[in-house]
């Protein structure tokens, strides 16, 4: 019986996914075949759509035969051939003639001829290829479909690089293959086995392994190697990293990450994920058993274990509860340096500890549209030269919350919060050895009252009136009044402040053919009763000395200007009768540049001790504050903020940088000096340093990357990266050289040289071009 083009259902399966690769030859029909993406077939459980130009059918010997451009669909699957023979007494199938296979999602296979059984377990395949997803190719002069589970190809080749020129057509080398006499793809496994392989490097020969394997690209995630790192410094010599990555459920891995060292013993990193029906765990872990050593790897001292730990998890106890941990310790101040160990000094948590210093934290929150709690506890343990951790408190509990009113109150927002926290030392930093005193311990609660609202008359003045009103009760122990006194108190006290006021704002606007002119004057009025602060005595040249746990990191700019109190904590408190003033403008392109200015300072009835006499706050009139910020081009961000004297206009403090970002790469510059610092040197007052770095490609492949931190009060680079980068579809070599300088307080110079290098699907994944 012969028959026409036509459609046809039929219960049969036809064709299983085999891992097969694809040649530049079939890439022009592969696209052929993605601009006709197959949609949902809407065919029931076990049907199979079929079109071909004609369809004979053979009832004496029950052989089906279909030729011409034919398409089957069956279970998100579309085959396309020119002849299909299907023998229902023999139960085979025959594909034959430009065979591809588009599955659901997205790869094609291809094959000169394919033979299946009709129950789709077993098959074979000649001149196969396919492109499957990331990119990855694989070819065989055969193909053997032993199961559901388990596929071989012979004479394969495994690429995940681009096999043809920018043209399409035109054959390319790719970067780096895989050639094997046997690949085989175990499913269950997850794997992808190969014997007799050879890894070619830009069509050379690179390697062979008898016997290799890798993960297979189809699984989610897999054991297996990752992408290891070389590095010669004269700190530990040769070193080699090797990370593996074991996969111990669908929700946890762990990952080991021996350091071979040539001058030192070995260092073991370890690094533990586990995701929980309500949170996740992340700890990373080292240990070692060796000497202390500096940076040209002499030894001294005698051997011992050195390690350190970095962990965070973070869960929810139900829609509004959460609860959570860090835990951040090592055993040597510069461990972190000595074996370059990155992603130390990074946030795990809602309380962050200084540049190298190391938090470890409990803490529970609860959260709602109007209403917030938290109590934590935490330590620190300082890395710093000089850092004694027994003179850091230990905090807990620390209890926060606030509470929001549902509705208006006398027409405005009213807001309630309170808090509280108890702070231990072990020791105080007056006591220096062999003589060691009690350290400072306190004790504090607080309940306040916020209410604001705002007015804006028909003219655009805006007015927000606002009141604040305070309690605070302190407890204090072990405070010793001076330096070397062996005398202390212990002491209670409250006391309540407040402050009434009002943000005042005129802004005026102005339109011009391609940009808006915005000026908009800004005045803080704030009166608040003379305060008499927590006083603990008075040091060596008969200053007074103020409770201060909360703000001694305190720095005057843009962002606390027009803040009633500029003091971020609660020991300290500003009080008197005050004004802030400045003026703000911002220039807005259509096209989207913009550019800003911010220049204030502020005012007050007399001057304040409680301010340290660098801050620029503590006379009637403090410093100017300069902030400005451009984006003059697309790609290109610039900002500045600098505080200058209020009698000379000398610049006290002063931060500048840009950003840049092309299609070429990008970079950022940053500049900072501060003369008032705390954290300068011993014996200066001032911080000033250049950091900058970036990536530029001068080809398409390749580029250059660089990165560098100089201490320009020292005239000394503290780091500097230099690299060359190799990078394509997928791999990414970089060469990276890297020199640390003398810094006072810091490991001694060191040179390193580092090799990288990633390769697509086999570690980790490739930058984006």
């Amino acid at each position: 019986m012969s028959l026409g083009r036509r459609s046809a259902y039929a219960k049969r399966g036809l064709l299983a996914g085999v891992a097969l690769m694809v040649l530049c030859g079939a890439a022009q029909a592969q696209e052929a075949a993605r601009a006709a993406p197959v949609s949902p077939d809407g065919l029931a459980p076990g049907q199979l759509y079929m079109e071909a130009d004609l369809v004979i059918r053979d009832d004496k010997n029950k052989i089906t035969t279909a030729k011409g451009d034919i398409e089957v669909r069956y279970q998100g699957r579309t085959l396309r051939a020119q002849e299909l023979v299907y023998d229902e007494a023999k139960g085979l199938m025959r594909a034959r003639g430009n065979t591809s296979i588009v599955n659901a999602d997205g790869s094609v296979e291809y094959a000169d001829e394919i033979v299946l059984d009709d129950q789709m377990k077993a098959g074979v395949a000649t001149g196969f290829a396919a492109r499957m997803p990331q990119n990855v190719k694989m070819a065989a002069a055969s193909a053997v479909h032993r199961s559901e589970k388990v596929n071989e190809l012979n004479r394969a080749i495994y690429t995940p690089c681009d096999i043809c020129a920018a043209d399409g057509t035109t054959p390319k080398t790719p970067t780096w293959s895989i050639k094997a006499d046997k690949v085989v793809q175990d499913k269950d496994k997850q794997l992808v086995y190969y014997r007799n392989a050879v890894v070619r490097i830009m069509g050379a020969p690179l390697v062979f392994l008898p016997i290799f394997w890798h993960p297979d690209p189809q699984a989610v995630r897999k054991s297996g190697l990752l992408t290891p790192e070389i590095s010669p410094s004269n700190r530990r010599g040769v070193s080699y990293e090797q990370p593996y990555l074991f996969v111990l459920s669908p929700h946890s891995d762990l990952t080991l990450s021996p350091q071979i060292n040539q001058k030192v013993n070995p260092f073991l990193n370890v690094h533990y994920r586990k995701r929980f029906y309500s949170g996740a765990l992340d700890a990373r872990l080292g240990y070692t058993y060796e000497e202390d050593f500096d940076g040209k790897g002499n030894r001294s001292g005698g051997e011992s274990s050195r390690s350190y730990i970095l962990a965070s998890g973070a869960f929810a106890i139900n829609d509004k509860w959460r609860w959570g941990f860090t835990a951040e310790r090592t055993s040597d101040d510069l461990l972190f340096d000595k074996y370059e160990i990155g992603g130390v000094y990074e946030s795990r948590g809602p309380y962050i500890a200084d540049d190298r210093r190391l938090i470890s934290q409990v803490y529970v929150t609860r959260e709602d549209q109007r209403s917030y709690f938290s109590a934590a506890a935490f330590t620190i343990q300082g890395l710093r030269p000089g850092d004694n951790e027994r003179t850091f408190p230990v905090v807990g509990p620390l209890i926060e919350s606030r509470w929001e009113a549902p509705q208006e109150i006398a027409g405005g927002r009213l807001r309630i919060r309170a808090s509280a926290v108890a702070l231990t030392r072990e020791q105080s930093p007056l006591g220096a050895p062999p003589l060691r005193i009690d350290g400072l311990d306190s004790r504090r609660a607080t309940g306040e009252v916020d209410w604001r609202t705002t007015y804006t008359t028909a003219g655009g003045l805006r007015i927000s009136p606002y009141v604040q009103a305070r309690v605070d009760a302190y407890s204090i122990d072990d405070n010793y009044l001076g330096v070397g006194s062996i005398a202390k108190k212990s002491d209670s006290m409250t006391r309540a402040l407040g402050v009434v006021g009002a943000d005042i704002s005129y802004p005026f606007f102005k339109r011009y053919n391609n940009f808006t002119a915005i000026v908009e004057p800004v005045v803080q009025l704030a009166a608040s009763p003379d305060l008499k602060q927590i006083e603990l005595g008075r040091n060596a040249a008969g200053e007074i000395v103020y409770l201060n746990e909360d703000a001694l990191t305190f720095e005057f700019d843009e962002t606390n200007l027009f803040r009633p109190n500029k003091f971020p904590g609660y020991d300290l408190y500003e009080d008197g009768l005050r004004a802030n003033v400045g003026l703000r403008g911002s220039i807005l392109w259509d096209d989207g540049r913009r550019a800003t200015l911010l220049v204030g300072r502020s005012l007050r009835s007399e001057s304040k001790d409680v301010f340290g006499p660098n801050s620029g706050l503590r006379d009637k009139a403090s410093d100017w504050i300069v902030a400005a910020t451009a984006e003059p081009l697309p790609g290109l961000s610039l900002f500045g903020r600098a505080r200058l004297d209020a009698d000379n206009y000398e610049i006290q403090r002063a931060e500048t940088g840009a950003n840049v970002s092309t299609k070429w790469g990008y970079g950022y510059v940053r500049y900072l000096r501060d003369r008032s610092s705390p954290n300068a040197i011993p014996g200066t007052t001032t911080v000033e340093n250049l950091d900058l770095g970036g990536e530029v490609y001068l080809t398409k492949n390749w580029g250059l990357t660089l990165y560098g931190n100089r201490d320009l009060q020292q005239e000394a680079w503290v780091i500097r990266d230099f690299g060359v980068v190799y990078r394509d579809e997928c791999t990414r070599i970089d060469f990276i050289y890297r020199k640390e300088d003398v810094i006072v307080g810091r490991l001694g110079p060191s040179e390193s040289f580092t090799v990288r290098l990633t390769l697509a699907t086999l570690g980790e994944p490739i930058y984006g071009n």
